[in-house]
């Protein structure tokens, strides 16, 4: 769980508003793996949660 929460905080830390477009386009393939990467990822460990019968729901609000 330590290293899902330190990931989450890591693309916490993302801010791609910042960059103009010539580092954007610069960087495009890079971050289009690795965006690929993390969603394929992600959906991994969604899928293997549900297959045991368990729901993924967003925490409700404080």
């Amino acid at each position: 769980m330590a290293r899902l929460r330190a990931a989450a905080r890591a693309l916490g830390d993302v801010d791609v508003s910042g960059w103009d477009d010539a580092t954007l386009t610069d960087h495009l393939d890079d971050l289009s793996r690795v965006l690929c990467t993390l969603d394929a990822e992600l959906a991994r460990v969604a899928d293997a949660v549900r297959a045991r019968g368990f729901r993924i729901e967003e925490p409700k609000a404080a």
